[in-house]
């Protein structure tokens, strides 16, 4: 099968695909033919070689969407369409960024949601993160307002789109007046600029603060975001998009206000029941996923420096060829 095989931490240039043995099936596990499979920043980050735990040589690639090949043991079909995302995929075992991935049973989820490949494969890692840390994690519902820290991220976006949905008031920050439109267009009530200004332009705004706050820029901003949520509001920390992933200095007593909630949201393990409602809201809203590009395999290095540019606006799609 064809592959990409990332030997060593390398330049986007060098990502090369070549034939590799199709994995063998083996008990406990699904072969999945890959259809398509969006890029993430996680997979830049190990290809840079800012994954430790990460055992090279390894198919990267943290997320896909298929056809079960091989069910092997289990109670799979042949054929039946499929979504795998996180749980080790591309860390732990080798990933997407080939033809077809051998993937534990109990990390294969079914899709009951009719788009073409390319569509589907902007939904799972993204859309899940987003709709997971809004309405499970934050809770949150119509009225509310939500403040988005790093709006123009792509869960950022996500997020946005998905508390709109269902009639939140979303305010999101960004710290390049470039992607003020961008925002605009993506439907946010008001777009502020992250700066040194920002608690007072929200008090404005929100005199009683956020609802609730959803946290990507990470550790760098996070007592601040404490400072803008609402009596009885929560700060979910999602993303780390600046910053250490370790935050020195913190004193709860002191930098979490009175009944303010800090929570958090990690993508593993998968709920497949959220994953579930996530499509059936994608459905009931007939939300549409912004794409940017699609590309073939043979192109992922194309792919990686467009999310190095912070350009895209939008999700990146591999789509294999014979796929397509």
């Amino acid at each position: 099968m064809k592959a990409v095989v990332l030997e060593h931490p390398c330049e986007p240039q060098e990502l090369k695909v070549r034939d590799v043995p199709l994995p063998e099936v083996k008990p406990g596990w699904v072969l999945v033919k890959i259809k398509a499979f969006g890029i993430n920043r996680s997979e830049i980050f190990t290809r840079q070689g800012h994954s430790p735990s990460v055992q090279l040589p390894r198919i990267i690639g943290i997320e896909c969407v298929g056809e079960v090949e091989d069910p092997s043991d289990s109670s799979w079909v042949k054929g039946q369409r499929v979504v795998s995302l996180m749980g080790g995929l591309g860390r732990d075992f080798d990933g997407s960024y080939a033809e077809y991935a051998l993937i534990p049973s109990d990390q294969v989820y079914p899709v009951d949601i009719q788009l073409d490949w390319a569509e589907l494969a902007a939904i799972p890692e993204m859309y899940y993160t987003a709709y997971a840390s809004l309405f499970d994690t934050l809770k949150l519902t119509h009225g509310e307002t939500l403040l988005i820290r790093g709006g123009t991220s792509s869960v950022g976006l996500a997020a946005l789109q998905l508390a709109k949905s269902i009639g939140a008031r979303v305010i999101s920050t960004t710290r390049n007046p470039d992607k003020f439109e961008l925002l605009r267009q993506s439907g946010a009530d008001h777009i502020l600029l992250d700066d040194d200004s920002l608690r007072e332009k929200l008090f404005a705004i929100a005199p009683s603060g956020a609802n609730k706050i959803l946290e990507l820029v990470g550790t760098v901003t996070l007592k601040h975001s404490l400072s803008l949520a609402a009596e009885y509001g929560v700060v979910c920390v999602t993303g780390i998009l600046a910053g250490e992933w370790v935050m020195s200095g913190f004193e709860p007593m002191v930098d979490v206000p009175t009944n303010v909630y800090l929570t958090s949201f990690t993508s593993t393990p998968v709920k497949s029941d959220l994953l579930s409602d996530l499509f059936q809201h994608m459905e009931k809203y007939e939300l549409k996923v912004p794409i940017t590009k699609v590309l073939p395999l043979e192109r992922i290095h194309e792919a990686h420096l467009l999310m190095e540019s912070n350009t895209a606006n939008g999700k990146i799609v591999i789509v294999n060829n014979s796929s397509e």
